[in-house]
């Protein structure tokens, strides 16, 4: 094998160990997109496998952009999303910042942070459905204990005020650890000389952190920010494990309203068509926010 390598290049190797990964990434990636993009603009059904297939133009994309259900359940994903990334920034970061302080016993406290993101969402629904239950869940009474208010006369996952909360929720309590550890990654790759000379120039501690320790560690928690807010756009699991989408459509997010055109509707052109605004919106969204991350590491 080593003689008949020699006559390649090491370029050429590379190619012909990496070109198999290539080409399952194009054959699970790149044709389910080419194929949804031809199924939009055609009025098949999944149900109906020999119906005559017809060429509808660009009426699924017209029905999609227009249908008000849809841009509610946009609307649910945009409040989910911007919520959801905020509170897991927040309190990522300060977990993270306290962390780095190396206080006795940080390496135990970090471990149990960690719990919630080692789990499945699975157990993660079905344990906070247990804990939002009126009558005899834990955080109903927790909430009583501080406010006063009677337990049993609110419900987080009924109250359509309240639902989209509770999702939040679960959500920042499971993926808060995914972002303290970017940011402590981003905590620890700074140099510690840098505060060594800001202490020779009596820098008070509130002036070190926004002078070095917020400019230096923003790449790492703007990178945190654009990983969540892709997954939690994307979301599903969570939100059907707690709400199915209800009370009504108040939690209704994007991605169990394409399941429910495509799978239940059996309107497979029009979800396709559907799948790829989604697709468009977020990678468009995602292309303009790292540019901005690269101006911000150029610094």
């Amino acid at each position: 094998m080593a003689k008949k390598l020699r006559g390649f290049s090491d370029r050429t190797i590379a190619w012909l160990f990496i070109s198999p990964t290539i080409i399952l990434l194009l054959a699970i990636n790149i044709f389910p997109l080419i194929w949804a993009v031809k199924l939009s603009f055609t009025n098949y059904r999944a149900n109906r496998p020999n119906a005559e297939v017809k060429d509808v133009g660009l009426r699924n994309y017209e029905r999609v952009l227009g249908d008000t259900d849809i841009w509610l359940a946009m609307q649910a994903t945009a409040h989910f999303v911007f919520w959801t990334i905020v509170l897991q920034t927040l309190i990522g970061f300060s977990l993270a910042y306290l962390i780095d302080r190396k206080f006795r016993g940080h390496a135990f406290w970090t471990t149990i942070i960690l719990i919630p993101m080692m789990l499945s969402p699975a157990v993660v629904g079905n344990f906070w459905r247990f804990l939002y239950q009126p009558q005899i869940g834990l955080f109903n009474y927790i909430i009583s204990f501080f406010t006063g208010i009677e337990p049993s006369s609110f419900d987080m996952l009924g109250s359509v005020s309240l639902a989209p909360w509770a999702i939040i929720i679960v959500d920042t309590w499971m993926w808060t650890p995914y972002v303290m550890l970017i940011c402590l990654a981003g905590l620890r790759s700074i140099p510690n000389y840098i505060y060594e000379a800001a202490e020779v120039d009596r820098a008070s501690a509130w002036r070190q952190f926004w002078s070095i320790t917020l400019p230096m560690a923003l790449p790492f928690i703007m990178l945190a920010v654009l990983f969540r807010g892709i997954e939690n756009f994307k979301m599903f699991d969570m939100v059907v494990l707690l709400t199915g989408g209800g009370p009504g459509s108040i939690t209704e997010v994007a991605s169990i309203t394409l399941k429910r055109e495509a799978f239940e509707s059996w309107r497979t052109g029009r979800s396709s068509a559907f799948a790829i605004v989604l697709f468009v919106a977020v990678f468009g969204l995602a292309n303009i926010y790292v540019k901005a991350l690269n101006k911000v590491k150029q610094r």
